[in-house]
């Protein structure tokens, strides 16, 4: 998902990401160690941390207003 997508989201949507990425990478990592696949891993977390880094900046800026 790239980053322009995440900023389009709203806040629950972001939320809701968050969790459903998290459950998304949690299932990943507890799968055999043969059917894994690295990338699902990496792209998740990417993912992940730019949802958190967009919520943070939007709570950040809304807290300064």
């Amino acid at each position: 998902m790239k980053y322009t997508d995440i900023q389009q989201k709203s806040e629950a949507e972001l939320v809701e990401l968050v969790a459903a990425t998290r459950d998304e990478l949690r299932a990943e990592r507890f799968r055999d160690r043969f059917t894994r696949k690295a990338s699902i891993i990496r792209n998740a977390k990417l993912t992940i941390a730019q949802a958190l880094t967009e919520l943070t900046a939007r709570r950040s800026l809304s807290d300064t207003k």
